[in-house]
């Protein structure tokens, strides 16, 4: 039995329909599988930003912390300057027109010393 044309065209539009209904439905099939997936996505990200938020408020208290031993180290270098400068100046400055009298002193104490260490430990 022989199609007429409107038969033929009626059954390629048909086809060309369901092809087309296909493609719609599995379109929109992925198209719920990719909402879905975004919407474990972006509650994903919610609570990253959530922990981003703890930790870096935890990183500035660590860095207020480490502000006040940076403070607390320069005070303390400062006095220590100040120490040495003050030993240096009183004391030090004006003992060292002593040192050619001392040390030889000194190096006779220590050698005598050494003596009587070798002298006790040969007994």
């Amino acid at each position: 039995m022989p199609l007429t044309l409107n038969q033929f065209l009626f059954l390629v539009l048909t086809f060309a329909a369901v092809v087309a209904v296909t493609f719609v439905v599995i379109f929109l099939i992925q198209l719920r599988r990719t909402a879905a997936e975004g919407e474990k996505t972006l509650s994903e990200i919610r609570k990253l930003a959530e922990n981003l938020n703890e930790l870096s408020g935890v990183a500035k208290d660590k860095i207020e912390d480490l502000g006040q031993i940076l403070e607390a180290s320069k005070r303390t270098v400062f006095y220590l300057s100040e120490a040495s400068f003050l030993l240096t100046t009183r004391l030090l400055k004006p003992a060292s027109r002593y040192w050619p009298f001392i040390y030889p002193f000194i190096r006779l104490l220590w050698k005598q010393r050494q003596k009587r260490k070798e002298k006790k430990n040969g007994k």
